[in-house]
């Protein structure tokens, strides 16, 4: 059970560490809305299922994502 501890700490442990500021999201999502002539969500959704994606870059499209869909107010309520 200890050996399975340890690797599951690792991996928790580099999940975390692969954390992104709030300036790397602005970023991105400038980027993104670039890249996609304006649907940032579509595009990091897009992206997000390239098969050769870092796991540094899965973090970065996923908190673009967590952040737009924060950010948006869904119509009719």
């Amino acid at each position: 059970m200890g050996v399975a501890m340890s690797v599951f700490d690792r991996v928790v442990r580099t999940l975390r560490s692969q954390g992104v500021t709030p300036a790397e999201v602005r970023a991105e999502t400038w980027a993104l809305g670039c890249r996609h002539q304006g649907r940032v969500l579509e595009g990091a959704q897009s992206e997000l299922k390239a098969a050769d994606l870092s796991v540094r870059r899965i973090v970065l499209l996923k908190a673009v994502v967590r952040s737009f869909r924060a950010r948006t107010v869904p119509t009719g309520v």
